[in-house]
């Protein structure tokens, strides 16, 4: 019942209201840490996880923060409500793996929430719309010392948070941007800005992260490492490289609505428009193809049957795990090609 009442709450990552939000779709900000008792999840025992899952959500609880949120136990959810919780961007595909003893916690709008016994006992999360990385570390941060009033927190004074994997150890931080570049993918520059990063200590993933590919020309943009900057200095670096993203973006979509390239773009992007207004079949991957150029039209101020708002929700509620909620049950590959393409006809004729 959960998780069904959240496909009518409208994601606060979602809405195009933050900062830079024509090109930085969201931003998300990722606390690791670990309790000082128990062995990390990777190691440990059912009885631990057991044990650690059950401190987390009684601290959870006390935590103003959260004092509305949702705590779920995955083991209690089916397989499709896992898919969802991925797809939301509040477990990973680690953490759904083996749902037993490991669990979410969910805040309001979604913009605060805990994974529970992933690769650390702790994922603390923030996400929100644009770029807005101080904004969130100042909420996640002020969740972190709420649950520490009563957790004890594995700590070593000189590392910093100790955490399962070295790369997270010191700060335990992660901050990240979903940015949507189809200007630079277009002009063929994509892959040398990106590359770039690299010198910045940034690196660029797909949608949902590590491992995960490319999909209608949006990047998860984050810090590569957490050991020795500040918190405040780790979230400034990566606020500073979207921005020039965001430059190198905007500089591109101009280039490209120069002479006949403006007739192309035009082109490419009514032509995803007639496919999202009339296909009887679409995949996962062609409606994101096809709303990241409709996104791009909207971006440059064109007149098209539907807002951002409606495009950035339709990149989420087209999600197989977000058609087969809606159809209320698991379906085959082509019912969801079916269902979704019936979704996407509604969404833009209304």
């Amino acid at each position: 019942m959960i998780l069904s009442a959240m496909l009518r709450v409208k994601m606060a990552w979602a809405r195009p209201t933050g900062p830079r939000h024509e090109v930085v779709l969201s931003s998300r900000l990722r606390l690791a840490r670990n309790l000082r008792a128990h062995p990390f999840p990777p190691r440990a025992p059912a009885e631990e996880l057991k044990a650690a899952l059950k401190a987390v959500f009684k601290a959870s609880a006390a935590a103003k923060s959260l004092e509305s949120a949702a705590r779920l136990e995955l083991c209690e959810v089916s397989e499709v409500d896992r898919e969802f919780l991925v797809e939301r961007r509040l477990a990973s595909r680690l953490l759904i793996s083996e749902p037993a003893h490991r669990g979410v916690v969910v805040g309001e709008r979604e913009v605060l929430s805990i994974m529970v016994n992933e690769e650390d006992h702790l994922r603390l999360q923030g996400i929100d719309s644009g770029l807005c990385l101080e904004d969130l570390l100042g909420k996640v941060s002020a969740l972190d010392d709420e649950l520490a009033q009563t957790l004890d927190l594995a700590f070593h004074p000189e590392l910093g948070f100790e955490t399962a994997c070295p790369t997270n150890v010191g700060t335990g931080l992660r901050a990240s941007a979903l940015v949507h570049l189809p200007g630079l993918a277009l002009s063929g520059q994509v892959n040398g800005v990106l590359q770039s990063l690299g010198a910045a200590g940034l690196i660029a993933r797909g949608h949902y992260g590590e491992g995960t590919k490319v999909l209608g020309d949006f990047y998860q943009v984050s810090n590569a490492r957490s050991l020795g900057p500040s918190e405040e200095d780790l979230v400034s670096g990566v606020s500073k490289a979207v921005e020039e993203l965001v430059r190198a973006e905007s500089k591109a979509r101009t280039e490209l609505l120069r002479g006949l390239g403006k007739s192309r773009l035009e082109d490419m992007v009514f032509r995803s428009v007639g496919s999202l207004e009339h296909a009887r079949l679409m995949t996962y991957e062609e409606a994101m193809q096809h709303l990241s150029a409709m996104r791009l039209g909207l971006s440059l101020g064109w007149e098209l049957p539907a807002d951002l708002t409606t495009v950035n929700e339709l990149t989420v509620l087209s999600q197989p795990g977000h058609v087969q909620m809606l159809a209320g049950k698991e379906l085959d590959a082509g019912d969801r090609d079916f269902l979704r393409a019936t979704l996407l006809r509604g969404k833009l004729k209304s």
